[in-house]
């Protein structure tokens, strides 16, 4: 794709994500995008945040459980980037409009947080597991730029993986001390069941969907760096979240975590 269009693209992105508005999906207005093409439009709108004073801080993978494809109608796995600004503390209320989301999401996961770098072509789940300081229980908000969700693997790729913004648990978890594809998430909303899931819903294990981000990206050259937060991918279907809502959600093994939104 012509550098020029992959860069008004990103623009476009962006400033809808700063406006808190949506856009007709890429792929109807230029079918001929490809993923890499995408992610080419992703990391423009990745820089204009960062000219803006976000620092990246970790990545994200999306769309990796059977749930998630079949919602969205996406049959392969995204990812995206994880700014400073995204980050919001366990139990946070967050302002829906404030916080420039548009048609917000929650999903239930499990966050990696790296000690050493990463880099593939070639990294295993041990290898996630050995680099990894701590996993914790985490929610992701998603949110689109594309209008009503209507979204192929490119719409989402280039929007960042839909990413809006995330919480991290309190309670941090040697990665080897429990067997992750068997951990169960439950999640409330308002205090009703909202949703629940085994770890290997994601991938068969999350490290697994660790492992195939850190090769996706170093097609890239990107590598994982120590210290970055990695979220491995809703482990049940996502839920819409609305001003007054509360959710919460519980990983066996893992912890609590909890977020609200005004």
């Amino acid at each position: 794709m012509d550098e020029t269009l992959i860069r008004r693209l990103g623009d476009e992105l962006y400033e809808a994500l700063r406006q808190r508005r949506t856009l007709q999906p890429l792929t109807e207005r230029h079918p001929e995008i490809a993923v890499d093409d995408a992610y080419h439009i992703s990391l423009h709108m990745l820089s204009r945040r960062e000219r803006d004073g976000e620092r990246v801080i970790g990545k994200k993978i999306g769309v990796t459980s059977k749930p998630v494809q079949d919602m969205l109608n996406v049959h392969q796995p995204d990812f995206g980037f994880l700014t400073d600004a995204m980050q919001y503390p366990d139990g946070a209320t967050i302002p829906i409009a404030g916080a420039g989301l548009i048609q917000p999401r929650a999903e239930g996961e499990i966050a990696f947080m790296l000690k050493s770098d990463l880099q593939g072509p070639g990294v295993t789940r041990d290898d996630v597991l050995a680099a990894t300081a701590w996993v914790a229980p985490c929610f992701e908000i998603v949110d689109s730029r594309i209008h009503d969700w209507k979204i192929r693997i490119q719409d989402t790729v280039a929007d960042n993986a839909s990413c809006g913004v995330f919480v991290i648990g309190t309670q941090h978890i040697d990665p080897v001390a429990l067997d992750l594809a068997a951990v169960r998430m439950r999640m409330t909303r308002n205090g009703e069941p909202a949703g629940e899931g085994l770890g290997a819903a994601v991938q068969g294990h999350p490290a697994e969907a660790v492992a195939w981000l850190a090769n996706t990206l170093g097609r890239f050259g990107i590598p994982f760096r120590a210290g970055e937060l990695i979220l491995s991918g809703s482990l049940a279907p996502l839920v819409p979240a609305r001003p007054g809502d509360r959710f919460d959600l519980e990983i066996e093994g893992l912890g609590r975590c909890a977020v609200a939104f005004s």
